[in-house]
């Protein structure tokens, strides 16, 4: 398979002869950019345990200082394809090193700042910087490990944002509640700075530069109907699992009747599992993406109705919300995957597109699931709109799928008709 631009290395699925095995050792830059996403994850989601503490030093209500969850929200659906055209010309490795300083800048501007407009400034403009640099890390990771091994590099980078959610966030509320609430922004802007010099140093300078690429060409991949396929799945499968995690406490106390102190150890189980299932899914992806998007939409929905059905039994949720984690987003590094093959000459704008699909699946389904709570079905509506969307998934994996069967038999058959002789 090619494009314009070169070859394009099918999935592993679509070959019928040679297989090219995938390396043994990911290469050492694949775990730097991991260690930015890692800090890019915690960033994103430590305010949620600061935000009593945010706002009583700024003499606001909770309600309003959630807002500044909403605005990161906003700023990373925003800030991915437009900050990857906006440095469209640089090299991906300065791409990288500006992002994590504006990473830097923003949490000092955070720390700082004793205005609510400052803050909500300071964090859209740090939103944009990281979805600049989760787009280009998907980028020269997967170009680093080879199109052997590239999900399973965009699974360690993506892992890397799970393990915020294990260790990066409790560890941040932990050292908000012992140092006030600007001490996790302080570490988190001197993390950025430290990552930076790593980025410097172990980011090749030869991983792509964007020179002879345009705009109009980038955007060219927007006539790519398999990549608009990919972006559905990614919007679908994150707005099914996150609509109900959003939403998982008050199922957790209300229905299961589990105490509000083991619900932080619910979650932590989700994360761990969700971390299991980017390696795991990953792994799988390089050999067969479209079986692993398929099974894992259809698992996600089986579990996600069987939480609706069993939320009453404390013993069974517990385990199901881990398998959540582990089912429900292990395919996303194989998406991301797609996602950069299908744009073509334009695998920057692919992965920055995913990163927006996957932050707008999160925001409309948390939308509709908090909505989903007033209605008869309490506590347990956000799992049933999590199930239906869920479900939704298995429309575009399934046709991506049938695309991908098809242009394989196209192919070979070609191959067979131009090796046949003229007469019979």
């Amino acid at each position: 398979m090619t494009t314009r631009g070169g070859t394009l290395h099918a999935p592993a699925e679509a070959h019928t002869g040679h297989r090219e095995h995938p390396p043994t050792r990911l290469p050492l830059v694949v775990y730097v950019l991991a260690l930015g996403t890692f800090l890019m994850g915690t960033t994103e989601f430590v305010v949620a345990g600061l935000l009593p503490e945010i706002a009583g030093d700024v003499g606001i209500g909770v309600a309003r200082a959630g807002l500044l969850i909403t605005v990161f929200a906003v700023g990373m659906i925003v800030g991915a394809p437009l900050m990857t055209m906006l440095t469209l010309r640089l090299p991906r490795r300065l791409t990288l090193i500006l992002a994590l300083g504006v990473f830097a800048a923003g949490h000092v501007v955070v720390a700082l700042g004793s205005g609510f407009g400052v803050l909500l400034a300071a964090r859209f403009l740090t939103a944009l910087a990281t979805g600049a640099f989760w787009a280009v890390a998907n980028v020269v990771a997967a170009h680093a490990a080879g199109p052997a091994a590239s999900s399973r590099a965009l699974g360690v980078v993506g892992a890397g944002a799970m393990l915020a959610n294990v260790v990066g966030v409790p560890l941040g509320a932990f050292a908000g509640q012992l140092m006030g609430w600007r001490g996790p922004f302080w570490a988190l802007a001197a993390l950025g700075a430290a990552a930076t010099v790593l980025i410097a140093r172990h980011v090749p300078r030869d991983t792509g530069g964007h020179g002879a690429i345009s705009v109009r060409s980038e955007l060219s991949a927007l006539r790519s109907g398999r990549l608009w396929l990919a972006l559905a799945a990614c919007a679908t499968t994150t707005g099914g699992v996150l609509s109900t995690y959003t939403y998982i406490s008050p199922l957790l106390t209300g229905r299961a009747q589990l105490s509000a102190a083991l619900v932080p150890l619910v979650l932590v189980g989700f994360g761990a599992g969700a971390l299991a299932g980017f390696l795991v899914g990953g792994r799988l992806g390089d050999r067969r993406p479209y079986t692993t998007t398929i099974a894992a939409a259809a698992v996600t929905t089986v579990l996600l109705l069987a939480i609706c059905l069993l939320s009453a039994y404390p013993v069974p949720t517990i385990a199901l919300v881990a398998l959540l984690g582990l089912f429900g987003l292990g395919a996303n590094p194989v998406l991301i995957s797609l996602g950069v093959r299908f744009a073509g000459r334009a695998p920057t704008l692919g992965s920055a597109l995913t990163v927006s699909a996957f932050n707008l699946g999160t925001a409309a389904g948390s939308w509709i699931a908090g909505l989903a709570l007033d209605c008869p079905l309490g506590a347990t509506g956000p799992a049933a709109v999590g199930t239906a969307i869920a479900a939704l998934t298995l429309i575009p994996t399934v046709a991506l799928a049938v695309v991908q069967r098809r242009r394989s038999s196209a192919s070979t058959g070609a191959v067979v008709h131009r090796s046949a002789p003229e007469h019979a």
